[in-house]
């Protein structure tokens, strides 16, 4: 999907740009490496707040949460040593990963916010999979048509937490 037609795009444009909403996922990526790009982005962008929503491809492949946690946990850190606020991304796996597997991944998200006093943003995506002409072909991500809502979705979850400029 082009970057013009993701919700951080559509979500900087109505904000105004202010404040500027930088798109610095890449699809498919672990968190891991999300972690290693991390450094670039905050040295070249300078943010205030940065969303980390990483996680969901390492529960998709089935990696230990203890890992999933630990990456989670440098990430929070290095935005802070930016001096940016972190804010996390609640993300929840599909049910056929079993209970144990499940309840484990998405106990990663609350513990870690309480840990680190950063906020914990609800995920998006269940309100999204019940509409199957919102997901691509993979069954796993939104396709374009889903976009303004997640935008909407965004803009309530995230408003209270930035200063708008």
């Amino acid at each position: 999907m082009p970057a013009g037609v993701a919700w951080p795009h559509l979500l900087n444009d109505k904000w105004q740009h202010a404040p500027e909403v930088i798109n610095g996922s890449i699809s498919g990526d672990t968190a891991a490496q999300g972690l290693a790009r991390l450094p670039a982005l905050l040295k070249q962008h300078q943010p205030t707040w940065v969303l980390i929503e990483l996680g969901g491809n390492d529960g998709l492949r089935g990696f230990p949460p203890q890992n999933i946690a630990s990456d989670l946990q440098k990430a929070i850190d290095a935005v802070k040593a930016a001096h940016a606020q972190p804010m996390l991304m609640q993300i929840r796996l599909p049910a056929n990963y079993g209970r144990r597997y499940t309840e484990a991944f998405s106990a990663i998200y609350p513990e870690l916010a309480r840990k680190n006093d950063v906020p914990l943003v609800p995920f998006f995506m269940e309100q999204v999979y019940v509409k199957p002409e919102w997901m691509q072909q993979d069954g796993i991500h939104p396709n374009p048509d889903a976009q303004p809502f997640i935008t909407g979705l965004m803009d309530n979850a995230l408003k209270p937490l930035v200063k708008h400029e």
